[in-house]
């Protein structure tokens, strides 16, 4: 999302720059949870490099010219900028994270829009950095460290640092983290799919939108005539669990694993597509035309007579796109607030 569709947290994180409250350091600075906006191109920001685990904004701050940094680069720098995410535990680690990439007398610098419990978050800050000081604008919070050595508490980073570690969840089944989608259970939607997918699916499948793995999972250990699985996630978080949740299957079927963002296209051609698409971005709002571009994309990728398997919530509106690129379209369940939809690319392979 840019700034000036609404991006306030992002024009608020800059704000202490641009009024000469903060200096910009002349040797470089990091940007954790980065995305792009006007702030980012009013001025000249010397040294800053950014990291982004969201492919979509990944790929905008790429296509501005900007420079992205690795998850795993150790390197200090006199200026870490943060845009803390909802979930509290990632949060947290993230700011454990931040603290130790920056260099001694350096600053951290955050910016929580108040009604994502921005009052949390700088408290937070505080707990382990020490005092902060803070600006209100934009009903956003920007708040800062003063210069320091190290955290304030380090025992409480270090047990922060790892509060958004991988662990077990459902019995052991899988390993996920705070922060992705469904992180702590079995999503009822993806799992309502699995429920009806048909055991005679065969062949070359792809997930789009993918997550931990669970809906590949179910797909090869109901369907053995699945001989091979391309993944597609646009959170490489997301997408790293997923390598893990998978390896059991690896010696029985060819499995790769895509950071992509489906929106803009897939190569390859399936077989079948199993897909549980989101309708948020990084907003609160619904947003139904990802699930249509996801519906578009699958039909350029199915091989004809190749189906679609889609769980959606019963509210989105996309029939009309199925109708658009699909020969044969039924509603196979309709249960708890979901629609379960099976469609064919006709045999022809003619899609809009």
């Amino acid at each position: 999302m840019r700034a000036e569709d609404g991006d306030d947290a992002l024009e608020t994180l800059f704000l202490p720059f641009i009024d000469g409250t903060l200096a910009w350091p002349s040797d470089g600075a990091l940007f954790l949870r980065a995305r792009d906006g006007w702030p980012l191109h009013q001025r000249a920001w010397p040294g800053l490099r950014c990291e982004q685990s969201f492919r979509p904004a990944a790929d905008a701050l790429e296509r501005s010219g900007l420079s992205l940094a690795e998850e795993d680069e150790t390197s200090r720098v006199p200026l870490v900028l943060v845009l803390p995410p909802r979930q509290r535990d990632e949060s947290r680690a993230l700011f454990a994270r931040a603290i130790a990439r920056c260099a001694p007398g350096g600053r951290v610098v955050a910016c929580v829009p108040n009604n994502e419990g921005a009052k949390s978050a700088e408290a937070d800050l505080a707990r382990i950095a020490g005092p902060v000081g803070n600006v209100s604008k934009n009903k956003c919070r920007v708040f800062w460290t003063a210069p320091f050595e190290g955290p304030a508490d380090a025992d409480l980073a270090a047990q922060w640092a790892q509060a958004d570690a991988p662990r077990p969840i459902a019995d052991g089944r899988f390993v996920s983290r705070p922060g992705v989608f469904a992180w702590d259970r079995i999503d009822a939607a993806s799992r309502l799919l699995a429920e009806h997918l048909p055991h005679d699916l065969a062949g070359h499948a792809a997930d789009l939108g993918a997550g931990y793995g669970y809906l590949t999972s179910e797909l090869l250990t109901r369907c053995p005539g699945i001989r091979a699985v391309d993944l597609y996630e646009a959170e490489r978080r997301a997408l790293d669990l997923a390598r893990v949740n998978l390896a059991p299957f690896a010696e029985r079927v060819a499995l790769q694993f895509h950071w992509h963002d489906v929106t803009r296209g897939i190569d390859g051609r399936f077989d079948v597509i199993v897909c549980n698409p989101p309708f948020h971005a990084q907003g609160r709002g619904d947003r139904p035309d990802i699930g249509r571009r996801f519906i578009a994309v699958a039909a350029q990728a199915l091989k004809p007579g190749g189906r679609l398997w889609l769980v959606a919530n019963r509210h989105l509106p996309y029939e009309a796109e199925l109708d658009v690129h699909f020969g044969n379209v039924r509603t196979v369940a309709q249960e708890g607030g979901f629609k379960i939809v099976d469609a064919m690319k006709s045999r022809e392979g003619r899609t809009a």
